[in-house]
């Protein structure tokens, strides 16, 4: 009997476009502009992208174009939590100090506000008319293409 063996490295695994967005806005907010820009429908998941081990919660748009067979995702790059830090002094009583931590769903580009990620299914996809429409929003610093192959955090881009 043949022992047939699959290396999982050999697949190429990266079949989406991931447009790193620095804006300023409240992510609803960027959602309606690039709807309005992009003439798209992003809207609001009913839940976050979560992960427990960094105690972190970053706000998720999605539109489903049937047409395209394309999946467009907002997401959040930071993510804030406020937790209490008790300081220990040599006093009867411990102030708790509230510190808050700052979360970034791609480590690497610290600086990005929210990331547009954009699945399709083998149609063709013009990145560069994506990128200049979305220049064109007044709110927005810059728009650029990330390389999502070379990614060290890659698989928190990885949802359903």
């Amino acid at each position: 009997m043949a022992l047939h063996k699959l290396i999982l490295e050999d697949i190429e695994d990266v079949s989406y476009t991931l447009i790193a967005i620095h804006c300023n806005l409240e992510d609803f907010r960027v959602a309606y502009l690039l709807n309005k820009s992009l003439n798209i429908g992003l809207k609001r998941k009913s839940e976050d992208l979560d992960f427990a081990d960094k105690k972190a919660s970053f706000s998720l748009f999605e539109w489903k174009d049937k047409e395209q067979l394309t999946t467009w995702n907002l997401i959040s790059n930071v993510s804030k939590t406020e937790e209490e830090d008790i300081l220990n002094t040599d006093s009867l009583f411990s102030v708790p100090n509230k510190i808050i931590r700052t979360h970034h769903l791609i480590p690497e580009y610290t600086k990005v506000n929210y990331f547009l990620k954009i699945v399709n299914d083998g149609s063709l996809l013009n990145e560069k008319t994506i990128i200049s429409n979305i220049q064109k929003i007044p709110q927005v610093v810059t728009v650029y293409n990330v390389d999502a192959t070379k990614l060290k955090s890659k698989d928190n881009l990885i949802f359903i």
